[in-house]
């Protein structure tokens, strides 16, 4: 199977590494520093699942230096979203299909309307893990699986096709019947995880353990909740209070991808969090005042503070 990594970050280094160990065909797009490692040293992953280096990883800055593939595991930045659609394209004339593994509810329309239906899938995925120092993936806990759907219409062989490669790779992968509904289930927690985090620079241990921000950590859920329940979307009743308790299980030291940006004075994707579900409440006359407020607290650093 020939695959291609676009944004070789945590998610898409750590599963991308994984198909490439069980012995798949796998390219790496990256940048910068993290590039000219993986080049020179290979792709190494830090992990309680176990540790591996490809030694010889495919990497490139450039998209079209790749043949066609069959399967794109997107990866970008959401910031990145739209114009590394446009360089995908041919890397689907073939029959290849993106999967979109990022952060909020976007990607898969832009890529969609940029690529067309029948070469997109959805796709989840639930991990923690971030670029430690260049060329070296460091996973956070245990946790590491995928989910992926097909969109009414799309390609529904091909997200089966995606999920038993994977699961022969050793990855927890399930085939999403409500990819939809997948993807919001992430996006409520995730858009209140990376907001509380942000808001008091600590990992979800503090959060979930502090009397005074917990409830702020919920309130933010059950904003993002609501908002999907508004629009259709078949999010469970206890949504909240079952996503309450999975983050209690967590490793306390998990942080979100966007405490590691700001950390780090990068770019953060805040308006698509926090800040699109303040905006989506605003669109439908709901009430988002913590959403709102979480969003407004990281606004001055959204794009980054270094110089």
């Amino acid at each position: 199977m020939r695959v291609a990594v676009i944004g070789a970050g945590g998610v898409g280094g750590y599963f991308g590494a994984r198909l490439a160990q069980a012995g798949h065909e796998v390219a790496f797009v990256a940048r910068g520093a993290h590039l000219a490692a993986i080049r020179e040293h290979g792709l190494a992953i830090e992990s309680a699942r176990g540790n591996v280096t490809i030694s010889h990883a495919t990497a490139t800055d450039d998209p079209a230096t790749l043949a066609p593939c069959d399967f794109i595991m997107f990866c970008v930045k959401l910031w990145d979203v739209e114009s590394a659609a446009r360089q995908i394209a041919p890397l689907v004339a073939k029959g290849g299909v993106a999967i979109p593994f990022q952060n909020g509810l976007a990607s898969p329309e832009i890529l969609t309307r940029t690529l067309g239906a029948e070469h997109v899938l959805g796709g989840v995925a639930y991990i923690g893990a971030t670029v430690r120092v260049p060329g070296v993936i460091a996973h956070t806990g245990t946790m590491a699986r995928l989910r992926v759907g097909a969109f009414p219409g799309g390609p529904a062989d091909r997200a089966a096709e995606f999920v038993d490669t994977c699961t022969r790779a050793g990855i927890e992968t399930e085939l999403s019947v409500d990819i939809e509904r997948a993807l919001w289930e992430k996006f409520c927690f995730l858009s209140a995880f990376s907001g509380s985090t942000c808001l008091i620079r600590r990992p979800i241990g503090d959060v979930r353990g502090d009397p005074d921000v917990r409830p702020i950590f919920e309130s933010a859920m059950r904003e993002a909740w609501a908002i999907g329940r508004a629009k259709r979307v078949a999010l469970a009743d206890d949504y909240v209070a079952r996503q309450l308790a999975a983050a209690d299980a967590l490793p306390a030291d998990m942080t979100s991808s966007m405490l590691n940006d700001l950390r780090a004075g990068n770019r953060l994707e805040a308006p698509w969090l926090s800040g699109e579900v303040a905006r989506m409440a605003a669109m439908a006359g709901l009430p988002a005042p913590v959403s709102a407020t979480l969003f407004a607290a990281v606004k001055p650093y959204i794009n980054g503070t270094r110089n």
